[in-house]
């Protein structure tokens, strides 16, 4: 039988998110029955809550989920009922050529997936979509069995939620997608949640100088708290590229666009090193934008790439939530609200002014 879920459902583009309760289908072949602890708000909701990507409405956006299983169906065999997980949004199949070469967190079945109908909610009778195949704004969802993590149950839900992608996408970007050298200089353009994350993986990395760069002089209390050694408050100067050339000599070794802008993507590139400087792409880009540059910036030796979730895979996310549980990750200083379901549309109004680091939904708060 279904189970009844109250879900932040948006019906359309550029609307306030409306609070309903739903029906959730039981789990099929090789699916899981969630019960969400906490949500994380993340800025590629609100994107595609905006209408700038490709999801077709009404849908359950989120994708930061920390729960337990509640319900397995068949074919599950790695979860059972009153494990504690998280919800990951690139599958990992073990079957595709991609999964099988070791090289890529990429799954044959992320694209695949995006494009499915498939979806466990319905409200009144009629399908509601789902996000990333994980619809993380009801209380009750249901996962494939690729796309969960066991995780350690010591975590705190209302930290450890943001595991499910900032964090992991932001260290992941430092440790995996770029595999930052002990003692280099490092720059990271908007130090939002997942910018942060990347500052404390540059951390971790042993980078000698992390410069975190924004427009919000407030952000600069908790990079440095994350580990930052310097703060460029992109409003004060007026040239960024020249200005960082200037602090670190020759340009950066490592730059990270955490924003989702084209402009500021090619700031970054521009601001590395032009022997070995390496620009990472992790913002995610409004649909039918472009990025250029000029061939010379390239042609010496510079890099440009990008991140998608951190190159990590799913047992990423349950090594990240341990160093988080041991202290070696501060979530704390990253999340400054927590809210009920009832306050999700507060929760966005605050990222869209700057006014929050991360806000995470608490549904039993």
């Amino acid at each position: 039988m279904p189970v009844k879920s109250r879900a932040a459902i948006a019906f359309s583009p550029n609307e306030p998110l409306q609070i309903h309760t739903i029906d959730v289908a039981d789990p099929g072949h090789k699916e899981v029955m969630v019960r969400l602890k906490a949500t994380g708000l993340c800025h590629s909701d609100l994107t595609m809550m905006e209408g700038k990507g490709t999801e077709p409405f009404p849908m359950v956006f989120g994708h930061e989920g920390f729960g337990e299983v509640i319900a397995c169906g068949p074919g599950v065999t790695d979860f059972s009922v009153g494990d504690t997980v998280i919800p990951y949004l690139i599958p990992d199949c073990g079957e595709c050529a991609f999964c099988k070469s070791g090289r890529t967190n990429l799954c044959v079945q992320f694209g695949m997936r995006r494009r499915s109908t498939w979806t466990p909610f319905s409200l009144g009778g009629k399908p509601i979509n789902t996000f990333m195949g994980l619809g993380t704004f009801s209380e009750v969802t249901v996962v494939r069995d690729d796309m969960l993590t066991r995780v350690n149950k010591a975590a705190a839900p209302k930290y450890a939620c943001c595991i499910a992608c900032g964090v992991t996408t932001g260290i992941g970007a430092a440790l995996n997608s770029a595999q930052i050298k002990a003692g280099s200089s490092v720059g990271v353009f908007g130090v939002g949640g997942v910018g942060l994350s990347v500052v404390q993986g540059a951390r971790l990395a042993g980078a000698a100088r992390i410069i975190a760069i924004d427009a919000n002089p407030a952000k600069e209390v908790v990079a440095r708290k994350m580990g930052a050694t310097d703060f460029v408050n992109v409003r004060e100067v007026t040239d960024v590229v020249a200005h960082l050339q200037k602090m670190t000599g020759m340009g950066l070794d490592y730059a990270f666009e955490c924003i989702g802008s084209p402009a500021v993507m090619r700031q970054a590139l521009e601001a590395t090193h032009p022997a070995w400087g390496l620009a990472v792409n992790v913002g995610v880009v409004e649909a039918g934008k472009e990025l250029s540059t000029l061939p010379g910036t390239l042609v010496t030796g510079r890099r440009w790439t990008g991140s998608l979730m951190g190159g990590a895979k799913r047992q990423d996310v349950a090594r990240y939530v341990d160093l988080f549980v041991e202290g070696d990750i501060d979530l704390k200083d990253l999340v400054s609200h927590t809210l009920t379901l009832d306050e999700i549309n507060r929760g966005f109004d605050m990222m869209r002014s700057g006014e929050s680091v991360r806000s995470v939904i608490l549904f039993d708060k």
